[in-house]
């Protein structure tokens, strides 16, 4: 599942807290019954079929693919979302079957006369004015009522900036373009509405989504989460890393941040309270892990494929450059977790408690054959749709070689293709609404004028550059699905570090971390709202806890564009000091923030590992070994006092009773 902003679909054993979360986080969609539910149902059955069939026997010319897609994921938007929260939730108002139909109007308009509209672009008529409004409004309406208003209000301002173009200052200014123009541009072209990230989603992510949800109703999440218990449950902060391991599996086939907290985080935020961690901090290892999935391969965010589509490569190419950055964001979510567990003197679970892995992985091993699977599709030269959907048909198929509990029946398969289609609506529509954004940018050339003033405000320098475009991310990230950000940010932000000697791939990949991390960012965190709202912390005070949490990971976007070699580019001996280089920083940094090592740590012994991380951004031989001299200096000094007993004591919290709190 791809969706930064969709939760999964629990099983009825699950934690009533885990249900309540998801509850609040679907955003009250409407609880349908009878034969209004069976005619959502259907819909949505018809847009996964749908998906598959062009999957399986090829894509439709993009206009009509996208079309189609939009036409589906559109309706079960108005039937599903009502128009506020105060409205019932058990029946569909008139008004939404009106804009449900307007909407298929539009799309049906364009999929019955696209020859036609195609033999007179540039002279639009009446029809495609009109018709242009409303299907811009009913964009904007779809992405408020699924997301809420920032990614709309994103849109209006793009618009009136087209409309009013020659009253903005300075390089800002432009001749402005009638509605007239610009409502049948966003509409009848594929540079708005129905642009890239719109095609993106009805040819990739729609499929992708599919197979998260097909593999979730498999019961692949209990067993991640049994296996990542299994593999550290034993060790210093087992419950923690538990967490942030399982997280990790998690990500591999589910890019939501939402969704990982809630999923992994019901079973491992009560382990590591009973451990003796804070509440706050339980729930900000996992939103702060849970985070790390949107960039974690091999199925990745939505914004992954939209990524492969803007630099014109495969999808095969994103995940091997990903790979060692999101693997080095999850081991520095570890090492903060171990030095934390060090300094307070928190153990692991008891062996009595634990399953053994070969137990766990007897009984779950046929789950990881569909990831296999997909990995081995993408290597070996399948597109990412054929990948996906052989891994799919791999992935019922294996259901079968495991327990009954395992398999999925014909109702799990329907089931899997309600959910599905209803977890793609939201990332559907961040797409179209985007392309509102996008169709601003193409008409009025906004994007080159940006560049330009990122360029003039960081006087060329790459460091100050690389800071604004972090801030700028995580701004618009706080208010806008990740995919949105992305797809503004890398429009607007990467040209600029481009111009500056950035790789296009780590420009893109830098513009994505920092709208991923966003959602550990407060005030506005949805990973951390769910994360607390599991550890009964308070919000805010999760969510700044899990931004040092994850502080290391914001080290890594600033390495990997300096080191192109973190991106699995260059040798393998480069590759590999590259990632020696890189672990170092993260160390050094999680030990400085933790204020602990071998023991922990005096002000000047803090103030040299903080030094580390910074002398290692950027490929030095010299700065290298200075990072390296102060690691193993500090070392030494600290096992030197350990050994004469002079070292500070630890602090190790009260046993069984010790529930979310540190001595």
């Amino acid at each position: 599942m791809i969706n930064e902003n969709e939760t999964t679909k629990i099983s009825d054993e699950a934690p009533l807290g885990e249900k309540e979360l998801l509850e609040e986080f679907e955003r009250r969609k409407r609880n349908l019954q009878g034969w209004r539910y069976w005619l959502v149902a259907t819909i949505a059955i018809a847009a996964s079929l749908f998906h598959l069939y062009t999957a399986a026997f090829g894509l439709m010319a993009a206009i009509y693919q996208r079309s189609i897609h939009w036409m589906l994921m559109g309706v079960l938007i108005f039937l599903l979302y009502p128009i506020s929260k105060k409205r019932p939730g058990d029946r569909i108002d008139f008004w939404d079957w009106i804009f449900a139909g307007l909407l298929v109007i539009g799309c049906m308009n364009i999929i019955l006369n696209w020859d036609a509209i195609s033999m007179r672009e540039g002279m639009a008529i009446p029809s495609d004015i009109s018709l242009g409004v409303i299907m811009v409004l009913l964009v904007l309406e779809a992405a408020r009522r699924s997301m809420g208003w920032p990614l709309p209000i994103v849109a209006i301002v793009a618009m009136l900036y087209a409309l009013f173009g020659p009253y903005f200052p300075g390089m800002l200014a432009h001749g402005g373009f009638p509605l007239e123009e610009l409502a049948p541009f966003q509409y009848l072209r594929t540079d708005g509405i129905f642009g890239v990230p719109l095609g993106v989603s009805a040819s990739f992510i729609f499929l992708f989504v599919l197979f998260g949800s097909i593999l979730n109703v498999s019961g692949a999440g209990q067993f991640f989460i049994d296996l990542s218990l299994a593999l550290t449950g034993r060790s210093q902060g087992g419950p923690a890393k538990a967490a942030v391991v399982a997280s990790a599996l998690m990500g591999t086939v589910s890019g939501s941040s939402v969704a990982n907290a809630v999923t992994t985080g019901s079973f491992t935020i009560p382990l590591m309270k009973r451990a003796g961690y804070t509440s706050e901090f339980s729930g900000a290892v996992v939103a702060a892990a849970s985070t790390g999935g949107q960039v974690m391969p091999p199925v990745m965010g939505a914004a992954a494929f939209i990524m492969a589509q803007f630099l014109g490569i495969s999808y095969w190419e994103i995940v091997v450059a990903a790979a060692i950055p999101a693997t080095l964001y999850f081991i520095s979510i570890i090492a903060m977790v171990h030095f934390r567990s060090g300094k307070r003197g928190i153990m692991g679970i008891s062996g009595v408690e634990l399953r053994n892995v070969k137990e766990v992985f007897r009984e779950g091993w046929h789950l990881l054959l569909p990831i296999v699977a997909l990995v081995g599709f993408l290597a070996t030269g399948y597109s990412a749709v054929k990948a996906v959907f052989w891994s799919i048909i791999c992935l019922v198929v294996a259901s079968w070689l495991g327990q009954e509990k395992y398999r999925m029946t014909p109702r799990r398969i329907l089931d899997s293709l309600i959910n599905g289609a209803i977890n793609a609506v939201e990332v559907a529509a961040a797409c179209a609404c985007s392309g509102l954004v996008i169709g601003v940018i193409g008409i009025t050339g906004v994007g080159l004028a940006f560049s330009s003033f990122v360029m003039s405000l960081s006087h060329g320098i790459l460091p100050l550059a690389l800071m604004l475009t972090m801030v700028g991310s995580i701004i618009l990230g706080m208010g806008v699905p990740t995919t949105a950000q992305y797809i503004i940010t890398s429009t607007l932000a990467a040209p600029a570090l481009a111009q500056m000697g950035v790789p296009l791939m780590s420009a893109h990949l830098f513009c994505l971390y920092f709208g991923v991390l966003a959602d550990v960012t407060p005030p506005v965190a949805l990973a951390t709202y769910a994360a607390a709202g599991l550890s009964k912390s308070n919000p805010l005070k999760t969510g700044f806890v899990a931004l040092s949490v994850a502080v290391a990971g914001f080290l890594v976007p600033y390495m990997f564009v300096y080191n192109s070699y973190l991106l699995f580019q260059g040798n393998l001996l480069r590759i590999v000091l590259g990632c020696v280089t890189a672990l170092m920083g993260i160390v050094g940094l999680s030990a400085a923030v933790q204020g602990y090592y071998v023991a922990p740590l005096s002000l000047p012994e803090r103030l040299a590992l903080f030094i580390v991380p910074f002398l290692l951004i950027v490929p030095n031989i010299y700065t290298d070994a200075v990072a390296l001299a102060l690691l193993i200096g500090v070392y030494l000094l600290q096992k030197h006092k350990v050994g004469r007993g002079v070292a500070p004591s630890v602090a190790v919290p009260h046993a069984s009773n010790s529930v979310g709190k540190e001595e």
